[in-house]
């Protein structure tokens, strides 16, 4: 039986990798807004830390330098200090050149900020740090929204900890059990089934070596697992994907798979 996350979703998805990294400055609410009203995405994908005063933050990179005009680690600075920044600072859309949307007022927004501009939209929120879990838990707790959230960590120490402490949550497959999980299959064998996650969210290709295929959908399905492939913005893969039976496309082009799958 599925999961009421998935409840209206029809794959394939379409999945705002941070908003749409390639055409909008990631992970903020200018790309947010225009991955829902320009491409009509199914979910934004995003990333969050904590900042020194436990708010939630959105924001991949555990320093600023990156995407903004800060520096140093996020975590050391309140929220009030981080939403002074300039989050589209250094960012060159696609195509062009220079730096367009700096000074245009788009900052770092809290994940309180993103849930109330998204409505009902299905989130896709990886935590970077374990100093994120427990203003996490008590943020989506506060705000009720849990049957909205895909949830999860690269990190599978934070992964468990978030089954243990939101177990009714949707849970994506952290580092090691999604390993556990898909490269047996590429043997032939059964995979190492962890029941406290339903979305494989995986890379299409591991360097040269291409993951997801039509083989690992249907083992999945057979698990009941759903299969979202991160990061695809070629439109050639997106259509061996969809061809393959995924479950969602998480590309920093939602323009081209739009397209693709209109």
């Amino acid at each position: 039986m599925k999961h009421p996350f998935f409840k209206g979703l029809v794959a394939p998805l379409h999945i705002s990798h941070r908003g749409g990294a390639a055409l909008y400055p990631e992970n903020t609410l200018y790309a947010f807004e225009r991955a829902m009203k320009v491409h009509r995405t199914d979910m934004l994908e995003l990333d969050v830390h904590a900042s020194s005063d436990g708010e939630i933050v959105v924001a991949h990179d555990p320093t600023l330098e990156r995407c903004t005009n800060g520096a140093g680690p996020l975590s050391a600075l309140p929220f009030h200090e981080l939403a002074k920044l300039d989050a589209a600072f250094h960012f060159t859309p696609v195509g062009e050149v220079g730096t367009p949307l700096r000074g245009k007022g788009i900052t770092l927004p809290s994940l309180r900020e993103v849930i109330a501009a998204s409505g009902r939209l299905r989130l896709n929120v990886e935590l970077k740090s374990e100093g994120a879990i427990e203003p996490f838990v008590a943020l989506v707790k506060k705000e009720q929204c849990l049957e909205r959230l895909c949830i999860g960590s690269e990190h599978d120490a934070i992964a468990a900890e978030l089954a243990r402490l939101l177990p009714q949550a949707c849970h994506f497959f952290p580092r090691d059990a999604l390993a556990a999980f898909v490269l047996p299959t590429k043997s032939g064998e059964p995979p190492d089934d962890d029941p406290r996650y339903t979305v494989l969210d995986m890379p299409y290709r591991w360097e040269d070596v291409v993951l997801f295929d039509a083989a690992l959908a249907e083992v999945a399905q057979k698990h009941g697992k759903w299969i979202n492939v991160w990061t695809v913005d070629e439109e050639v893969e997106m259509h061996r994907c969809i061809v393959a039976g995924v479950g969602g496309v998480m590309t920093d082009r939602p323009d081209v798979l739009r397209a693709v799958l209109s």
